[in-house]
């Protein structure tokens, strides 16, 4: 097993930043632009905020495929074999609370850049900063709840920041949601600031976008519109009030080819992580849930598909045979084995083993190091909270017709993500030829037809998020709506890891005290006024 390290400590974030302040370049001509050298220490800073987006092996072992793909039932685990969740948790904030640490040091040195006499030079580089930070302080919060965030990341700064008092979700959530709002309104496409003069800019360090700060902001208001649906139960005035803001005030948002992703041939990475938490894990597999949402009856030869994505997500078990484990299973059900994640189908891809009797994910899916990116955001999700606001008149004029609209276009535009997903993969040697038999329109145009286009619109998103389990978590916790079966869904948190409560006690004391304990059955803020 992969081992993590607890690194958020005080003394080891300040140990981090002293080795990343130092990362600069050898210019030869560095006196030419007095923000240089600079610039040259935040830029590593920045790209190791970057670089930090990338998942930890620990939390897609013990997060992601023991706890949440059961959960949101976009799988199934044929049987629990580790229980080891705290090494996924721990990673998860550990990872975040070292790179705010980064962030906060990136603000301080942004501060003591700044030229009165040029007020807007730095606003790319903070537009950028605010983005990136929005990011992932969202997807810690929406797992954790409250967490530490004004005083977090400041132990450097001195004593009284070495135990952070957490903040509640909400202000964390108007906070960023603010932050966001500035860097579309702030930050400058061409790098011009008002008085005609150059931003200061650190595009050779972005390896998000490139500089392109044109996709900066789309990627601001795309978070914006996703976080407004997601708080719209507990904040419905604001929430309408953002999404009427972007959608009537039409401002860019991620279109289909745009999407937001981390790419490791692009970056210059590897991810052996996802291959090892699958083949070191053994135990996912297709569930009924969602085997009948994509499949009219249950014939072994797939006869029965009827959405593309199944042959993208899944395939057959040893016998070439679609089989589904069950949701619920009762006593005496036969659990899955087998090695259908075992890197010998490298050179054998037809040997799953004989106990593998149970439809397995896709194996090149989750093998590719190389061309399988890891999502942040997509086209597609974009047009599936527009459908959402359409039709419950969120902050839009309800309107039946564009919310069905918005639910075709993005069921295209996740049905032709995908596709590039295996096109562009460099090791897919083979797909079922049942794929090529199967049009994404018949997928989309169901909307149309559909009574219940709510149901609709949140199984096609909870679908597209079939790679993003944290993001189908929070659709599924939000709405108890997404396709499920047995009982609706009780787990609605991840608890503290085990380190906040030995390094940070007496703020994790009060903190799970005003909760009424660290449980997973306590509802995140946002989620509390949700039925």
């Amino acid at each position: 097993m992969k081992n993590i390290k607890t690194i958020y400590t005080a003394a080891a974030m300040i140990l981090i930043l002293m080795i990343s302040g130092s990362c600069t370049k050898d210019f030869e001509e560095l006196n030419k632009n007095p923000y240089y050298s600079t610039v040259t220490s935040i830029g590593p800073l920045f790209n190791s905020v970057v670089e930090s987006l990338k998942l930890g092996w620990n939390e897609q072992f013990y997060v992601h495929n023991e706890v949440l793909y059961n959960e949101t039932q976009l799988a199934v685990l044929t049987r629990d074999a580790w229980s080891n969740l705290s090494l996924g948790t721990e990673e998860i904030w550990s990872q975040y609370y070292s790179a705010l640490a980064h962030i906060r040091d990136i603000e301080n040195r942004i501060v003591a850049m700044e030229n009165p006499d040029v007020p807007d030079s730095l606003n790319n580089v903070k537009g950028m900063l605010k983005i990136i930070t929005a990011y992932k302080t969202f997807r810690v919060t929406d797992l954790f709840g409250d967490i530490p965030f004004t005083e977090a990341g400041r132990g450097f700064q001195g004593l009284e920041y070495l135990h952070p008092k957490y903040d509640s979700q909400r202000e964390i959530y108007l906070t960023l949601l603010e932050d966001l709002k500035w860097a579309e309104e702030n930050m400058s496409e061409n790098y011009t600031c008002e008085n005609g003069s150059l931003m200061v800019t650190i595009a050779e360090y972005d390896k998000l976008f490139g500089g392109n700060i044109r996709m900066w902001r789309k990627f601001a208001n795309s978070m914006r519109l996703r976080y407004a649906m997601r708080m719209s139960e507990a904040e419905p005035e604001i929430a309408g009030q953002i999404i009427s803001e972007i959608i009537d005030g039409n401002l860019p948002l991620i279109q289909s080819g745009e999407d937001v992703v981390m790419m490791p041939a692009d970056q210059n990475w590897l991810k052996e992580s996802t291959n090892w938490s699958f083949r070191e894990h053994k135990n996912l597999r297709m569930g009924t849930n969602f085997w009948h949402e994509v499949s009219t009856h249950d014939s072994l030869d797939g006869s029965g598909i009827t959405d593309p994505r199944a042959y993208i997500y899944y395939e057959t078990n040893n016998e070439n045979q679609w089989v589904a484990y069950p949701q619920n299973p009762g006593n005496g059900v036969t659990p899955s084995g087998g090695m259908p994640y075992q890197m010998h189908r490298d050179i054998n891809y037809t040997i799953k083993g004989n106990e593998c009797i149970y439809s397995p994910f896709n194996y090149y899916l989750i093998r590719d190091e190389n061309t399988i990116p890891e999502i942040l955001l997509t086209a597609a999700e974009i047009h599936f909270i527009k459908a959402e606001a359409y039709l419950r008149g969120i902050g839009l004029v309800q309107d039946e017709n564009l919310a069905a609209g918005a639910c075709f276009e993005g069921v295209i535009a996740s049905m032709e993500f995908w596709d590039n997903i295996k096109e562009n993969s460099t090791i897919w040697m083979y797909t079922d030829p049942g794929y090529e038999t199967l049009s994404p329109y018949d997928v989309a145009n169901v909307i149309f037809f559909t009574e219940d286009k709510a149901a609709e619109i949140y199984k096609q998103r909870w679908l597209d998020l079939f790679r993003q389990p944290w993001e189908a978590y929070s659709l599924s916790r939000r709405t108890q709506a997404t396709p499920r079966e047995g009982e609706p869904l009780n787990h609605f948190r991840l608890p503290y890891p085990p380190s906040e409560s030995e390094h940070n006690s007496d703020n994790w004391a009060t903190q799970t005290a005003a909760m009424g304990g660290d449980d997973t059955t306590i509802k995140v803020w946002w989620n509390k006024q949700t039925h």
